[in-house]
């Protein structure tokens, strides 16, 4: 039996792609010119889910969800060390 959170996961994912012809190969939602990082960036700075919808009308809050699915998954591949402090 296949795990629901993975199931999910892989579906989301499904929504990003990458293309270096589309805006430089950053992540895009799939079939659009909006970045991940626009996504990221709209919820950083206070834009509700709600108010991203009325801007770009043609993406769904599950393309909101992958940006984020999508995001963590980053973070996670990437190995951050701890800064040491004075240089």
């Amino acid at each position: 039996m296949q795990d629901p959170m993975q199931d999910t996961e892989s579906r989301l994912l499904e929504r990003i792609s990458r293309n270096p012809e589309v805006m430089a190969g950053q992540p895009v939602i799939r079939g659009t010119r909006i970045t991940v990082g626009l996504i990221l960036e709209s919820l950083a700075y206070g834009m509700t889910v709600e108010e991203i919808l009325d801007e770009y009308w043609h993406i769904t809050r599950e393309d909101i969800l992958a940006g984020l699915c999508y995001a963590e998954k980053e973070l996670e591949r990437n190995i951050f060390l701890p800064s040491q402090g004075g240089a």
